[in-house]
């Protein structure tokens, strides 16, 4: 059986009815939050994109796309889209919008090739986000107070739902505390990255780590990202590199650390061309997405994808995802969730 891990003493303090009805509080007070913050108007998302044009997304860069033949586009294929980096910035130069202001939208996804345990699904369903910016606020500061609004957002949601189910105590810290990668591993260099995430964001309950993709001092990064929308490789303050990171919290159900969004300040036209060269596909220069950004037909932005599913999760103090949305889980993980008394939709 994949992974999987129930506390011995949880019990789910909603009932399932409850917690649809609460998903939809949840959903509804953060967008709203959300694009209140930020300055986003909602747009409609693809759930598949046309293959071969550099749309889609390649997360760490070994995730296959689902993807299908369209009988009436001449059998063209079609892939399932992993998130919408990528084209959320083609679709920002459609709508000519200034910098300030951006655009958020609800993003259907199949990740088939996630190892299927609490928190990972083969569906998943995040508020994919991105910002017009200024060229000069390419900088750590802009990151930082950007995070910190998102977290304003996360905040005001745990009591929202604290508000209207008391039994739910709010545990996030009032501030998010900010790390970077290089500075995390120097601290513990015997542990592996996800131990150093685990110490670190159990310490502070949320952190902010900064820096993913570009290789530290032992040569490997912190985790994979691919090459064409996160800025990693940019130096900052004190000969770190990246503009991009993770939000991560404690959750205090599993004992361990939950992602609940990625997102970053995205590559520019010069910072593109160097990670392409530093992850060695400079073949995908000619593609649709990446030719119009060297060109500079799209805007600078910033952005990312926070998750739904995985939000509930943790405001609702539930220990499965599968609590929280719907999707296909092995037959002997349904069987000891349902022994444990854990409700999977």
């Amino acid at each position: 059986m994949p992974q999987l891990y129930i506390p011995e003493e949880y019990h789910p303090i909603l009932t399932v009815k409850e917690t649809e009805q609460a998903i939809i509080r949840i959903k509804n007070f953060f967008q709203l939050m959300l694009s209140t913050r930020l300055n986003l108007t909602r747009v409609t998302a693809p759930l598949f994109v046309p293959r071969g044009k550099g749309l889609n997304d390649d997360l760490n860069g070994i995730e296959r796309a689902v993807h299908f033949p369209v009988k009436d586009m001449n059998e063209q294929e079609m892939e399932i889209v992993h998130s919408l980096a990528k084209w959320k910035r083609v679709k920002l130069a459609e709508l000519e919008l200034h910098p300030g202001f951006g655009i958020y939208t609800d993003m259907n996804a199949i990740r088939a090739d996630e190892e299927l345990d609490n928190i990972h699904s083969l569906y998943v369903d995040q508020w994919d986000w991105e910002l017009i910016m200024e060229e000069n606020e390419r900088s750590l500061d802009f990151l930082k107070a950007t995070v910190e609004k998102i977290y304003e957002c996360l905040i005001c949601t745990e009591f929202f739902i604290y508000d209207n189910y008391p039994s739910i105590k709010p545990i996030l810290p009032k501030k998010i505390t900010f790390i970077h990668t290089e500075d995390l591993a120097a601290q513990y260099p015997d542990l592996s990255a996800k131990e150093r995430e685990r110490k670190c964001t159990q310490e502070y309950g949320a952190v902010f780590l900064i820096g993913i993709g570009y290789p530290l001092a032992n040569g490997a990064p912190h985790d994979g990202r691919a090459p064409d929308y996160d800025d990693w490789i940019t130096e900052t303050a004190g000969g770190k590199h990246g503009l991009n990171g993770d939000l991560l919290v404690w959750n205090p159900l599993l004992q361990d650390v939950l992602e609940l969004s990625s997102m970053g300040i995205r590559v520019s036209p010069a910072t593109l061309q160097e990670q392409l060269v530093a992850r060695g596909c400079t073949e995908r220069a000619s593609l649709f997405f990446h030719s119009a950004l060297l060109k500079g037909q799209l805007p600078q932005t910033i952005g990312g994808g926070i998750g739904q599913s995985r939000l509930c999760m943790f405001f609702l103090r539930k220990v499965h995802i599968g609590e929280t949305q719907v999707s296909v889980w092995p037959d002997k993980m349904r069987e000891h969730c349902t022994k444990r008394g854990v409700p999977l939709l």
